[in-house]
Formats: C-alpha cells, sequence, structure tokens
C-alpha cells in the first residue's frame, strides 16, 4: 500500500484553507493546515511533505520570509513551493517569488482545476522517488547482505532492472513535463521547475549507478527525500 503524501497548505485565513482543502481533497492525500509562517516551519521538523502552497501577504513573517526559511534549511530545501497570492503588483513581486525559490507563483483567483493539476504533478514525483528510494535500500541491503549466490543474484539484478526502468519512466515524464512548460511559457518558473526535476532525478540516476555491479563504489548514498 502507497503511503499518501502530505501538503501543506500555509495560509493565516481560514476561509482560504478550507478552499485549498476543497480543491484538493480529489487528490485524495494528506492535507496539513498551517496558518502562519511559523506554524509552517514547525511542521516542517517533523514531517515530509511533497509540495507546499503558501500564501504570500500573511502577518508577522510573510510568505517570501517563509520561503527563505524553507530553502535555508538542508531539509526542507527541496521541497517545491507553490506560491499564492490575491495581489498582482507585476513583474518584480512576480520575480520576487521565483527568486525565493518558488517553483510556480499564482495570483487568486485561479483555476480549481489548474491548481489541482500542478499540485498533482508534484505528489506524483514525490511518490514515485519515495517508492524508488525503498527499492535502493532494498538492493543496498541485499548487496550488503553477500548476495553472492546464483539466486540471490538473480533476484538482486532483477530489483535492479525494475528500478532502472521505474526511474527511466520518471525521467520520460519529467523531460515531457519541461518540454510542455517550455512550449506554454518561457518565464521564470519554467526554469525553477526543470531546474528542481534535474536535480531530483540526477540523485537518483546517481544512488542507482552506485548499486550496479562492477562500480566500485560500494554503499550508495541515496538522495534527500524531499
Amino acid at each position: 500500500m502507497v503511503q499518501k503524501a502530505k501538503i501543506l497548505l500555509v495560509d493565516d485565513r481560514p476561509e482560504n484553507l478550507l478552499a485549498l482543502e476543497a480543491i484538493l481533497s480529489a487528490l485524495d492525500q494528506t492535507l496539513v493546515r498551517a496558518s502562519s509562517g511559523e506554524e509552517a516551519l514547525k511542521a516542517l521538523l517533523t514531517d515530509d511533505f511533497a509540495v507546499i502552497l503558501l500564501d504570500v501577504q500573511m502577518p508577522g513573517m510573510d510568505g517570501f520570509e517563509t520561503a527563505a526559511h524553507i530553502k535555508r534549511r538542508e531539509r526542507t530545501r527541496d521541497i517545491p513551493i507553490i506560491f499564492l497570492t490575491a495581489i498582482n503588483h507585476g513583474p518584480h513581486h512576480t520575480f520576487r517569488g521565483y527568486a525565493a525559490g518558488a517553483v510556480d507563483y499564482i495570483s487568486k483567483p485561479f483555476d480549481p482545476w489548474v491548481l489541482r493539476a500542478k499540485v498533482s504533478v508534484f505528489v506524483e514525483l514525490y511518490t514515485k522517488n519515495c517508492q524508488l528510494r525503498e527499492q535502493a535500500a532494498l538492493l543496498r541491503l541485499q548487496l550488503e547482505g553477500g548476495g553472492s549466490n546464483g539466486e540471490g543474484s538473480k533476484e538482486t539484478a532483477g530489483l535492479l532492472a525494475e528500478l532502472s526502468a521505474r526511474l527511466a519512466a520518471v525521467e520520460e515524464q519529467a523531460e515531457a513535463l519541461t518540454k510542455q512548460l517550455g512550449e506554454e511559457s518561457a518565464d521564470a518558473a519554467v526554469v525553477a521547475t526543470a531546474a528542481h526535476l534535474e536535480r531530483k532525478l540526477t540523485g537518483l540516476r546517481r544512488a542507482l549507478d552506485a548499486l550496479e555491479p562492477g562500480t566500485g563504489g560500494g554503499t550508495p548514498v541515496l538522495p534527500a527525500q524531499n
């Protein structure tokens, strides 16, 4: 059974959180509320999240400052952030969002279908990354356990081949997504999203290559889950 991904919703207005929950409930994932930047950072200390929906205009610590704290932490810096804002101050304001580490920047009122589709992409990538990591960990245990006998070697080779095929499928999906984004727009969102996916997949591919027999890589260091 695949564990549900967690999605962090950050907004100081309860009605906005309710609206986000209504839109994203169809994804059947775990939705976690945070009513302030401080509360969001506290949640990120203990839980892993597939994506963060972060309101820009909040009293105290605003969205930009919250994102800066998230990106400074080793544990959370690679979690994709989608900024939500009710005010459009023009290109400079949007650029500030991307500079803070957002992979997307959406102005309210937004299309619920579009928002749900964007979030589902990151949930799917997160889920596949988790599955790949679990398989890589299993392979590592088998290799460390000295699976040099014929049956053990065949089983390890089979799992390794399956892992490689799954990773190739994710790489193909990410490539198609990047191409689609590039055809639709050439703004900073495309660059940020493509760079994020590239980092994730490069780390996973290196972990897989380290598991290949005869590489001399020893025990691979798996990339961070987020």
